[in-house]
């Protein structure tokens, strides 16, 4: 199982939409607005790191309002 968190800037007034969707595509155990640098954090997992990359760039990208996304794949050092 591979985990990640994403984090999202959206467009100006777009956070709590881009959550709220986000929230309901599968593989995304978590999605909150949040304030900062970024506007919506996103926690993920997968079966695999292919199967990560196709949830961020097919289905969590695709979403209205997204500007730009930082993938972070969690690590157990």
């Amino acid at each position: 199982m591979v985990q990640a968190y994403i984090l999202i800037q959206t467009e100006v007034g777009k956070a709590a939409a881009v959550a709220r969707e986000i929230s309901g595509i599968p593989g995304v155990t978590l999605a909150e607005d949040v304030t900062g640098p970024y506007d919506v954090i996103v926690r993920t997992e997968a079966n695999n790191v292919d199967e990560l990359g196709k949830l961020v760039v097919a289905q969590i990208q695709a979403v209205d309002g997204i500007t730009r996304t930082l993938t972070c794949p969690i690590v157990h050092i």
